[in-house]
C-alpha cells in the first residue's frame, strides 16, 4: 500500500483527497498534509475522516522536510499555488519520494531546467496530472491522426472559450498575479499546448504571441462606464447584485476553505475582477511553429457568454473539426463533479474526397466525459493497458509550459521567440 503526502489542500486538492480516501483505499493512504494554513489542513482532515480514512497529521509549510522524515512517503501530490510547485517538487525528489504534480508544472524557464535537473539528478519519477489527454475526445482525435485520417496536419486552429463565470474567476484570486501562476498562458494554456504535443507528437520550436488585459480591471470598467467599485465582495453593498462577484458564505465549502480561512493568512479569494492589481492578460492569440513544421493559431478569450473549446485540424487528406461546450464551474465550489462535464460534443471529419461524417465517442461517467476516473485509476489504481501513452512525465510537463513561456516573452518583446533559445535543456518526447 503506498503512502501519499500532499501539498496544498486549497481547491484543487479535492479530486485527490476523495479518489485516496474512498475510491484507492486499498491501494494507498495518505500518511500527511502539508499547507501554510492550518484551517484547510483541518478541513481536508474533517473531508477525508467523512469518508473512512484516518486522520492525518499537518504540518506547515516550513516543515516540509520534517514532514517527510516523520512520515516517510512514497509519493508527495503537489496541489499548491503555481509559483511554489517547484520547491515542492524538487525537495520531493532530493529527500527519496516520487511527485505527482498538479499543472503547470511550474511557471518559468528557470524552474523549469531545476526540475529537469532534479528528475535526472535524483532519478525520481514525476507524473503531470493532464486529465484532458484522458478525456474521450481528446483521446479519439489523437487516434485519428494517428491511424492518417487526415493525413499529415500541416495546421491546427485552437480557440478556447472561457466563460463569465469560470474565466472571470481567475481574475478573483491569486492567478490574477502572473508571478503566481505566469498568466493564463502558462496556469490555462498548458492543457491545450499539451494536447496539440500530445496529437500531433511533435514539439513546439518557435512561438509568438499577442495580448492583452481588455476586459478585467477597474480601468478596462471604467471605460465602459461603471462608477461604482468594491475590493471584495464579502459583506459588500455594491457586490450584492453582481453577476461577477462570489458569495463563499453562501457556498459551505467555500467558506470553510477561504473565508473561514483569512485570519490566518489574509487571503482573500473574493477579489473583485474589476480592482486593480491584475496583471495578467485576458485576450491572448498566440502563433506556434512545430518541429514537424505544423503550425497552430490559438486563442484564449476570459469573458465569454459559453465555456469550451472550438479545434480544427487541416491535413493532407482533410480535415477535422471539433466542437465541445462544457459546463462551467468555480473552482473549489463543491462542484467537482461538474469540472469539464459536457454539454455538447461532436467530431466531425471532412475527407477530402467524400462525404463527410460524424465520429462516435464513448464517455464514462466522471469528469471530462470519464476522464479523470481513467487518470485516477492510472494513478492510483490499477492501470489499464494504453496504447496512447496518456501518462504525461515531467517531459510532457516541461514541453507544455515552455510554449506558454515562450509566448509571455514575445508578448513583452512583440517578437517571435524560438524554444531553444529559452534556458531550458529541453527534453524530447519519447
Amino acid at each position: 500500500m503506498k503512502k501519499y503526502a500532499l501539498v496544498g489542500t486549497g481547491g484543487r486538492s479535492g479530486l485527490y483527497l476523495t479518489s485516496i480516501a474512498r475510491d484507492y483505499k486499498q491501494e494507498g493512504r495518505f500518511v500527511a498534509f502539508c499547507d501554510s494554513n492550518s484551517t484547510r489542513m483541518n478541513y481536508a482532515n474533517q473531508l477525508i475522516t467523512e469518508l473512512g480514512h484516518q486522520e492525518v497529521p499537518a504540518y506547515a509549510a516550513a516543515d516540509f522536510d520534517r514532514m517527510i522524515a516523520d512520515t516517510r512517503p512514497d509519493v508527495v501530490i503537489v496541489t499548491s499555488i503555481d509559483r511554489t510547485h517547484h520547491h515542492y517538487i524538487i525537495r520531493a525528489m532530493e529527500l527519496g519520494c516520487d511527485v505527482i504534480s498538479e499543472k503547470p508544472m511550474t511557471i518559468d524557464a528557470e524552474k523549469c531546467q531545476e526540475i529537469i535537473d532534479a528528475v535526472q539528478r535524483t532519478g525520481k519519477h514525476l507524473r503531470v496530472t493532464f486529465n484532458y489527454r484522458y478525456a474521450p475526445h481528446h483521446s479519439k482525435i489523437r487516434e485519428l491522426i494517428a491511424t492518417g485520417v487526415i493525413g499529415e496536419v500541416f495546421s491546427v486552429h485552437f480557440e478556447w472559450l472561457l466563460n463569465t463565470q469560470h474565466g472571470a474567476d481567475y481574475f478573483r484570486r491569486w492567478h490574477r498575479d502572473k508571478r503566481n501562476s505566469g498568466g493564463l498562458l502558462v496556469h490555462k494554456s498548458t492543457h491545450h499546448f499539451d494536447l496539440v504535443n500530445f496529437w500531433l507528437q511533435t514539439e513546439p520550436e518557435t512561438v509568438y504571441a499577442q495580448g492583452d488585459l481588455r476586459f478585467y480591471g477597474k480601468s478596462n470598467a471604467e471605460q465602459r462606464g461603471v462608477s461604482e467599485f468594491y475590493s471584495r465582495s464579502h459583506q459588500s453593498t455594491a457586490a450584492k447584485d453582481d453577476p461577477f462577484a462570489l458569495h463563499m458564505a453562501e457556498n459551505p465549502q467555500l467558506k470553510a476553505l477561504y473565508l473561514n480561512a483569512e485570519h490566518e493568512d489574509g487571503y482573500y479569494r473574493d477579489k473583485s475582477v474589476f480592482d486593480d492589481g491584475i496583471n495578467i492578460e485576458d485576450t491572448l492569440g498566440v502563433m506556434v511553429r512545430y518541429r514537424n513544421k505544423a503550425i497552430m493559431t490559438y486563442s484564449l478569450n476570459a469573458y465569454l457568454p459559453t465555456e469550451g473549446l472550438n479545434v480544427v485540424f487541416n491535413g493532407s487528406k482533410g480535415r477535422i473539426e471539433m466542437k465541445v461546450i462544457e459546463k462551467s464551474y468555480v473552482n473549489g465550489g463543491g462542484e467537482k463533479a461538474d469540472e469539464g462535464a459536457l454539454e455538447f460534443c461532436e467530431i466531425k471529419v471532412f475527407p477530402m474526397f467524400d462525404n463527410a461524417y460524424v465520429v462516435p465517442v464513448n464517455y464514462r461517467a466522471g469528469g471530462h466525459g470519464g476522464g479523470d476516473e481513467v487518470m485516477l485509476n492510472d494513478l492510483f489504481g490499477h492501470p489499464e493497458p494504453d496504447p496512447l501513452h496518456r501518462a504525461a512525465d515531467y517531459k510532457d510537463g516541461a514541453l507544455s509550459i515552455l510554449t506558454g513561456i515562450a509566448a509571455n516573452r514575445s508578448l513583452n518583446t512583440e517578437l517571435p521567440v524560438r524554444i531553444k533559445d529559452l534556458p531550458v535543456t529541453l527534453p524530447t518526447l519519447s
